[in-house]
């Protein structure tokens, strides 16, 4: 069968640290709020969180305005343009992920396969963010 299993993550703008949730069974505004719950718990000395999002449906449903709303002004979502992954720092992870372990794994099941990315992860514990897009990241 083709199981699959979703993760949300997020790229520390500074410090090019990744900041990832546990793996959902679907990709929606669940594990989206999920992330956004994850980084208020992780970054709590932080009055303020910058998310950048791409143009997913999700991340402008009910469900996460009504997250943001109890949440107050702590989270401030900014939306990229459609079509411009090149814009989006954490769109390089999932692309380097994608080539190093999930295209050509040779895992029996998706928890192997799951175990795998949280490795790599594990050994790539920050990326750095390209200068050249954001002027004023400091790279890791």
């Amino acid at each position: 069968t083709n199981v699959k299993r979703y993760l949300a993550g997020s790229l520390h703008w500074r410090t090019g640290k990744l900041l990832v949730s546990s793996p959902g069974t679907q990709r929606n505004a669940e594990l989206f709020v999920r992330r956004l719950d994850d980084l208020c718990r992780r970054l709590r000395r932080y009055r303020r969180i910058q998310v950048i999002c791409d143009n997913a449906n999700f991340h402008d449903c009910a469900k996460v305005r009504e997250f943001l709303a109890r949440r107050g002004q702590r989270i401030v979502l900014h939306f990229l343009p459609n079509y411009a992954p090149n814009t989006n720092p954490i769109e390089r992870v999932w692309w380097h992920l994608h080539e190093e372990i999930t295209r050509n794994h040779r895992c029996q099941s998706i928890d192997e396969l799951i175990e795998l990315v949280f490795d790599w992860f594990g050994y790539k514990s920050s990326f750095a963010i390209e200068t050249s897009i954001y002027p004023q990241a400091m790279a890791a």
